[in-house]
């Protein structure tokens, strides 16, 4: 039972953490890039929790974004605890993540791949 109550509280950090740097969050770092939460990984005591930030600009902008989210980490924490009504928030860690950048990356590959197997098929056939 212990496991679906942390996913879930996981769950729910992932989005209220979202919300705030849409909503909330006014440092330029932050506001600058698309910046987007990647997922949470919560200790089982749920003490500890370390929060996955990426941005669509590439790495260096997740890691500028990151910087800014260090700087409001106590006014995140004051309001996590408030909005999932908890005792005692977690100690949160803010870590850059390229994985939009890595997944775009893929899909140009992919589409540039489709493309030449068309051009291919196509000239086969011609």
């Amino acid at each position: 039972m212990s496991g679906f109550k942390n996913l879930r509280l996981s769950e729910d950090i992932l989005r209220n953490v979202s919300l705030m740097i849409r909503e909330d969050i006014k440092d330029s770092r932050v506001r600058s890039a698309m910046v987007s939460v990647v997922r949470v990984e919560l200790s089982g005591d749920n003490s500890d929790c370390k929060i996955y930030i990426s941005a669509v600009e590439g790495f260096d902008a997740a890691k500028t974004a990151v910087q800014g989210l260090v700087s409001a980490t106590g006014m995140i924490r004051r309001e996590l605890a408030d909005r999932l009504h908890l005792r005692r928030a977690p100690e949160i860690k803010f870590i850059a993540d390229n994985s939009i950048e890595y997944s775009a990356k893929l899909i140009s590959e992919m589409e540039e791949l489709e493309k030449q197997r068309n051009y291919e098929n196509s000239k086969q056939e011609g």
